[in-house]
């Protein structure tokens, strides 16, 4: 009896940390339709769905400040100078006139 609880207790834990890992990513529908099957109550999941919104925010966050430091490192005239300077552009357009049809 003891194993099986055992088994039981550590599938729980398995699923419980790939979806706490996952449900960084996922909607809200979708972390409660896994957990679904779970036996636990209506609070921890609430809190589950609670934490991995309050993780996406933050790895949101976290990305925007690094790509935000990125960004303001690149100096924007000297790219442009630099691309000026290596390639040649050509720019091609077509242009025509049509006569309407008459509505008959």
């Amino acid at each position: 009896m003891s194993e099986d609880k055992d088994i039981k207790l550590s599938d729980l834990f398995k699923k419980a940390v790939s979806t706490g890992v996952s449900a960084a990513f996922m909607t809200e529908e979708a972390i409660r339709n896994t957990l679904k099957d779970l036996p636990v109550n209506k609070e921890t999941v609430n809190s589950l769905i609670q934490n991995a919104i309050s993780t996406k925010t933050e790895f949101i966050g976290s990305i925007k400040t690094e790509l935000k430091s990125y960004l303001d490192k690149i100096e924007i005239s000297k790219e442009v100078d630099r691309v000026l300077q290596k390639y040649d552009f050509e720019v091609t357009a077509k242009i025509s006139a049509k006569k309407k049809q008459k509505d008959e």
